[in-house]
């Protein structure tokens, strides 16, 4: 198979050595986003401390964001986690009378799961519907869950586990038509799935830096519908979520308009930084381009998995997963290790090993990784 972007594979120098296949988890480090981080310390540096510069960084790395969503910049909180973005709007939302429920899956992320549960002293009731690794009825399963009592829909539109995707569309249909909210968990598909909050009609969506946004940890970009943002008043908040953050008031509390309500403190303004740079450089190749190519090295993956007799957990269709295929091995995190020895970077997740390109792999690369499994696990 022809390498659409070859020429950007010397952007990423690790690859001249290591095959690395873990986007789902971290990806690889880029040269621009080495030059970000040194350009970062740089003028710390020289210049003590640059509060515009700072802030520029954090702005620069909003617009690319809500360019890659087709948001507006307005439209997006910066926070540090995706798990922090979704305290802030759970604490927005008010678990009172007959609609009470939150409706996740047992396959959503846990960090998530875990917000949703600590909402239960204050009224809330989550519900789990039991998602099948491999599957491709967890649309269908959300949507019938979702009645006239749910508050609060909580979608991963890739899941981390096995790769499956949720037409986050449909399920977004299903929360409007019964009055609650959807809250998408983008994180294992942002910058390597196409979204449009527009055209999908999202409420609410989250995603962290490192995975297929090329970034680091310690970020996360939270997009809020700007009618639903104007409803909203968060409980978990900071100087950040005011009107005017330098007014330095202390006995008033106000929230600024749109998203900018549910930022909380300092914003991370290093890792702004580098999601500028990483986010700029997905946004020149363009994601409908990374996620076309990402499906060829789907369809590469699994008929080489089956081909080798591997046990795969994610779905069986290319248009039915992410980039991440899923192996089963018991021992996951000692083949992980040991496939490192191998010159292959790979992720266990419990009882899976997860191949996860990115639009700077190759089919060779992927079908290595896997042959190297099946000879690690034999």
């Amino acid at each position: 198979m022809k390498h659409p972007f070859s020429s950007y594979r010397k952007l990423f120098p690790i690859l001249e050595r290591t095959a690395q296949l873990s986007s789902c988890s971290q990806s690889a480090l880029s040269l621009p986003v080495r030059r970000a981080i040194d350009d970062y310390l740089e003028v710390w540096l020289q210049r003590g401390a640059d509060w515009g510069y700072w802030m520029e960084q954090v702005a620069l790395a909003r617009a690319e964001f809500a360019r890659m969503i087709n948001a507006e910049p307005g439209d997006v909180a910066v926070l540090g986690s995706v798990s922090d973005a979704a305290s802030s709007i759970a604490s927005a939302l008010r678990f009172e009378g007959d609609r009470r429920d939150i409706v996740t899956t047992t396959l959503d992320f846990p960090s998530l799961c875990h917000v949703w549960l600590a909402q239960q002293p204050r009224g809330a009731q989550v519900r789990f519907v039991q998602a099948e690794a491999g599957g491709t009825r967890t649309t269908a399963q959300i949507v019938d869950a979702v009645d006239a009592r749910t508050a609060l829909v909580s979608v991963s539109q890739a899941c981390y586990y096995d790769g499956q995707i949720v037409d986050i569309a449909a399920t977004g249909r299903a929360a409007r038509a019964q009055g609650a909210v959807q809250f998408v968990d983008a994180y294992q598909s942002a910058g390597a799935i196409g979204i449009d909050v527009r055209a999908q009609e999202i409420d609410v969506l989250a995603a962290g830096a490192q995975k297929y946004l090329l970034g680091i940890p310690g970020i996360a970009f939270l997009y809020v519908r700007p009618e639903l943002a104007q409803r909203l008043t968060p409980t978990v908040t900071g100087w950040f979520g005011r009107v005017n953050p330098f007014a330095f008031d202390p006995e008033h509390l106000d929230f600024a308009d749109g998203a900018a309500r549910f930022n909380t403190g300092t914003p991370p303004m290093m890792c702004a930084s580098v999601a500028r740079a990483s986010m700029g450089l997905l946004n020149e190749i363009g994601v409908p381009a990374i996620e076309a190519y990402l499906a060829q090295l789907s369809a590469v993956a699994l008929e080489e998995a089956a081909r080798l007799g591997l046990s795969v957990a994610s779905p069986g269709a290319p248009a039915a997963k992410g980039a991440n295929t899923a192996i089963r091995i018991p021992n996951a995190a000692d083949v992980e290790a040991r496939m490192l020895q191998s010159g292959y970077v790979v992720s266990a997740r419990n009882d899976v090993v997860r191949v996860a390109p990115h639009f700077y792999n190759t089919a060779d690369e992927v079908v290595g990784a896997l042959r190297e499994l099946a000879r690690l696990t034999r």
